[in-house]
């Protein structure tokens, strides 16, 4: 990360004169990050569990898959479980004290199932787990996960709680702990903060969200203060529990993200409290050079937010 060259000058500059390599660059550094959580991996013997972490927008369902595509071919046979299914019932979520359910509360899942399903794994036991069905607010009735983790298997397990000791510390075998984040800060060229951390993540939300689950930019807002909120409570405690850390920013996505992002902040009616941020996200990207959306790989982790 201390490598990093993450100030504007720099970025615009690579944007403008050589984009394509700029891209290959930053694809190639987290590809080597995925590879060397792979090798980790792969050097343990027996049944193994990955428990990922991150905030939201980190990337947790990419790298997951990345990793899974990894260590297959590597020849170890690897599954991929979201926490996001071990939900309780809409209904039995816990409250918060405004009256709201708490979504991000450990206590919103199932820690007794959780337990139960991820022993079972690590004892070579065919387990059944669930799939939560965000429509009905409830798990499925008809659809679940079967799996049996032969001899040399590995389950990562990728959610905002991976690294919660309330669970990892009832899991009676081999874990690995991978924390990935957007861990850097754009800088403009007084050494000013352009756009820092969460400014990140949050564009990628915004554009995904958008896209893919017809939220508007501010009902992201409003959710975004609740998401926050419990990545300070329930995720940034335990992220020193992590063998691994990784930083997910990818230094030209600023440049490709404004093209989806600069309509939604420059056209969306906003409440009157995210009007000042939303202003400064806008400016803060304008000052970015263009590089075309499509020059950006199939398989790159900004894909989940900007989709193919």
């Amino acid at each position: 990360m201390a490598n990093l060259k993450n100030k504007l000058e720099y970025i615009n500059d690579r944007a403008v004169f050589d984009p394509v390599e700029f891209i290959n660059e930053c694809e190639e550094r987290y590809e080597k990050i995925i590879n060397s959580i792979v090798e980790r991996i792969v050097t343990e013997d027996g049944r193994e569990i990955v428990m990922l972490a991150g905030p939201s927008s980190a990337g947790k369902t990419t790298t997951a898959r990345k990793l899974k595509e990894g260590l297959s071919k590597k020849g170890v046979k690897t599954y991929v479980l979201s926490l996001d299914d071990f939900y309780l019932d809409r209904e039995d979520i816990p409250y918060l004290p405004d009256g709201t359910q708490d979504y991000e509360t450990v206590d919103a899942l199932d820690l007794v199932q959780l337990e139960n399903d991820l022993n079972a794994l690590i004892r070579g036991e065919t387990v059944k787990t669930p799939v939560f069905d965000f429509t009905k607010g409830k798990r499925s009735d008809t659809e679940y996960n079967e799996i049996t983790l032969g001899d040399e298997d590995v389950v990562i397990i990728e959610g905002l709680h991976a690294l919660n000791p309330v669970i990892t510390e009832k899991v009676h075998g081999k874990l690995l702990k991978v924390y990935i984040n957007v861990s850097t800060r754009i800088y403009d060229e007084n050494g000013n903060v352009l756009l820092n951390k969460r400014n990140l993540r949050f564009l990628r939300r915004m554009i995904r969200d958008y896209k893919y689950r017809a939220s508007s930019v501010d009902n992201t807002c409003k959710l975004w203060k609740n998401v926050t909120a419990g990545e300070d409570k329930y995720l940034f405690p335990f992220r020193d529990n992590a063998d691994i850390k990784a930083d997910t920013i990818h230094l030209y996505e600023s440049c490709v993200i404004k093209h989806q992002a600069l309509p939604l902040l420059c056209d969306s009616e906003v409440s009157d409290e995210f009007k000042s941020e939303i202003q400064k996200l806008k400016k803060a990207l304008e000052q970015f050079n263009d590089i075309n959306e499509n020059t950006v790989p199939k398989n790159s982790l900004l894909r989940e937010f900007l989709g193919q």
